[in-house]
């Protein structure tokens, strides 16, 4: 393990805190001893490896998460929502509110998400036509490199209907490697080969246990370059974190789940099918838990396409 990539492994470790610990207090002391470094130094490091600060990475997890509960649930009131995520009063809350997404939280509730979420998905539109080209290449050498997954025909879809069943998944204690970067681009096919290789090294792969992409934040939400995206391998109790590779557990529960076999580039339409068409007339809304991807053990490739199966999971309640 070199220097940067222990230095990766415990900035992930800090974040990974923040998330599951909004609510309490979120001090340098705290999370530089999480990070086992001196808080002397800490935040500097952290904003050398994140692009932003400590003190803006809690105030801007806390707002995307209550933003997104704010519209999965709408009995709950803005005010709990805001407890709940670390805020000390609604009048701090509804100020940070408005200057990150530009709207109270009341209007966020009554429509103008439809906004940010246009503006964000107008974002990644541009930056997937911008790295075509070279998504493509990552795609290719991902499809021809002989060590990385089994060959074999994928089907195709041959319809725009989509299968969608309700399941409830366990929680699963995960592995994990991780991609931060815009969801759809060359940099999560090229983290899945790394994380691969290092599966194949320790025999996961061989010992038939399960795969799972893991999508940490809303693209709707936040914003390209903070979307964090994990590849996982379920492990037992007694693996330990190693090198960049955490261990964090995968939420379980109700979940909308839905076959998907393509190539890269169109699992992002598929997703958008299934918040689209699906959800809206389902009974259902969208949960607060992170979507998944379910791989199995089946990790195979078209060896002529690139194209791959796996099952999208979107973690849902009843309306």
């Amino acid at each position: 393990m070199n220097a940067r990539t222990s230095y990766i492994a415990r900035i992930n470790r800090v974040i990974d805190h923040i998330d599951a610990h909004l609510a309490e207090p979120l001090d340098l002391q705290t999370l530089a001893g999480v990070a086992h470094f001196s808080p002397w130094h800490f935040h500097r490091v952290f904003q050398a490896l994140t692009g932003e600060t400590l003190a803006d990475q809690v105030r801007r997890r806390r707002l995307e998460v209550a933003a997104s509960r704010l519209l999965a649930s709408p009995p709950v009131s803005a005010l709990d929502i805001a407890l709940d995520v670390g805020f000390g009063s609604a009048e701090v809350f509804s100020r940070s509110f408005k200057a990150h997404f530009g709207v109270t939280p009341t209007a966020w509730r009554q429509g103008a998400y439809r906004d940010w979420f246009a503006l964000r998905r107008l974002q990644l539109s541009k930056i997937h036509q911008e790295q075509h080209k070279p998504d493509q290449a990552v795609a290719d050498a991902f499809r021809d490199d002989a060590r990385t997954w089994p060959s074999r025909h994928a089907l195709q879809p041959k319809g725009p209907v989509m299968n969608v069943e309700l399941k409830t998944l366990p929680d699963t204690r995960v592995a994990y490697m991780r991609h931060v970067g815009p969801y759809g681009g060359a940099g999560i096919p090229r983290m899945w080969q790394r994380f691969e290789a290092w599966c194949r090294e320790r025999g996961f792969l061989a010992q038939g246990r399960a795969t799972y992409g893991i999508s940490q934040d809303s693209p709707d939400i936040a914003a390209p370059e903070k979307c964090r995206y994990d590849a996982c391998v379920e492990v037992d109790e007694q693996f330990k974190p190693e090198g960049e590779i955490g261990v964090q557990t995968l939420r379980g529960g109700l979940f909308a789940c839905a076959p998907f076999s393509g190539t890269p580039d169109k699992i992002h339409g598929a997703w958008m099918q299934l918040c689209g068409d699906w959800l809206p007339d389902s009974g259902y809304q969208p949960d607060d838990r992170p979507a998944v991807e379910v791989y199995g053990t089946d990790l195979t490739i078209d060896k002529a396409t690139g194209a791959f199966s796996c099952l999208l999971c979107m973690p849902v309640r009843a309306a």
